[in-house]
C-alpha cells in the first residue's frame, strides 16, 4: 500500500462521481454544457492532467481547471464550444513573459479538450397541420427532437406524429406560456389562426428560445407586430430576434417546400450562420 491511498482514491473518485452527477442533472434540466478536461500539461502548472471542469453557457462552472487567466480564457473557449456545438482542442502558455497569450509566469503549458454537451436540440411546432407535419417528419433526420402542440385531437397525436417526443392536445397560446424554453429550444409558429399566432408570439417572445419563426404574410406580420408593441410593449429590438417571414428565402409555395425552407433556416441557426 506504499503508493497506494485509499482516502485520496476516494476523494478522487467521488470528485468525478459529482462532476458526471452535474452532467446529468444539466442534461435532465436541457441546459446546454461543455466539459473541459486537461489533457496535457508541462513545467508547473495549477493543475494535473485528467482535471474536469462544466462550463455552462452563461459561464457558469462546476469544477476548476486551474483559476486565473488561463481558466477564464477557457470559460470564454467552452461558451463558444457550446455555441458551435464542436468539440475544440486548444492550449495555453503559462510562461507567457511577452503577454501574447495568458500573460502569466507559471513557467508551463496545458492542453485542454473542450466537448459540448448540449441536449437533444428540442423544436416546438405551435400547430400540427401541413406545414406542421411536413416539417416535423424531416427535422428528425437532421437531429431534431420534436413536440407538437395544437388544441385539435386529430392534428396532434402518435398516429399523426410517431416520431414527436409529445404530442401536446392543448390551446398553443397556453402551452407558450407556460413551457420554460432554454437557448437550445426552436420555436415555429404554424398555427391556422391569425389571433392563435399572435397570442403564441407575445407568451414566446421574451423567452431565450435560440430561434424563433412566424408564418406569416406581410399584412398579417404588420399587424402582430403592431399589436405586439402598442398593447405588450414589445420592443423592435425584440421583434428582430423573431424570423419572420419565416424560413429562408427560396420561393417556396407548397407546403413541403415551406417545411424545407424552415428546416434550412434552422439548420443555418444551429450552424451559428445567422442571416
Amino acid at each position: 500500500m506504499d503508493k497506494f491511498s485509499l482516502p485520496g482514491f476516494v476523494l478522487f473518485v467521488g470528485y468525478f462521481m459529482d462532476i458526471y452527477q452535474k452532467i446529468q442533472q444539466l442534461q435532465k434540466e436541457r441546459r446546454a454544457c461543455a466539459l473541459v478536461t486537461v489533457v496535457k500539461t508541462k513545467g508547473s502548472v495549477p493543475r494535473d492532467a485528467g482535471s474536469k471542469m462544466i462550463v455552462e453557457a452563461d459561464g457558469t462552472i462546476y469544477g476548476s481547471i486551474g483559476g486565473s487567466t488561463v481558466e477564464a480564457m477557457v470559460i470564454k473557449e467552452a461558451q463558444d464550444v457550446i455555441r458551435a456545438g464542436k468539440p475544440r482542442l486548444t492550449s495555453h502558455d503559462l510562461y507567457d513573459k511577452n503577454g501574447e497569450d495568458t500573460g502569466m509566469l507559471c513557467g508551463g503549458m496545458m492542453e485542454f479538450f473542450i466537448e459540448p454537451l448540449n441536449s437533444a436540440e428540442r423544436l416546438y411546432i405551435f400547430g400540427g397541420g401541413h406545414v406542421g407535419y411536413h416539417l416535423a417528419r424531416m427535422a428528425t433526420m437532421v437531429g431534431f427532437e420534436y413536440v407538437v402542440i395544437d388544441d385539435r385531437p386529430e392534428f396532434a397525436n402518435v398516429e399523426r406524429f410517431p416520431q414527436a417526443a409529445q404530442c401536446i392536445v392543448e390551446a398553443p397560446a397556453k402551452m407558450a406560456d407556460q413551457l420554460t424554453l432554454g437557448e437550445n429550444d426552436y420555436a415555429v409558429i404554424v398555427t391556422p389562426g391569425h389571433a392563435h399566432d399572435y397570442e403564441v408570439l407575445r407568451n414566446l417572445i421574451r423567452k431565450p428560445a435560440r430561434y424563433i419563426g412566424l408564418i406569416a404574410s406581410k399584412v398579417k406580420r404588420r399587424d402582430i407586430y403592431t399589436k405586439l408593441k402598442q398593447d405588450d410593449g414589445i420592443t423592435d429590438s425584440e421583434l428582430q430576434r423573431v424570423h419572420c417571414p419565416i424560413g429562408l428565402p427560396i420561393k417556396a409555395e407548397t407546403p413541403e417546400e415551406i417545411a424545407v425552407s424552415i428546416l434550412a433556416e434552422l439548420i443555418q441557426v444551429r450552424r451559428g450562420k445567422e442571416a
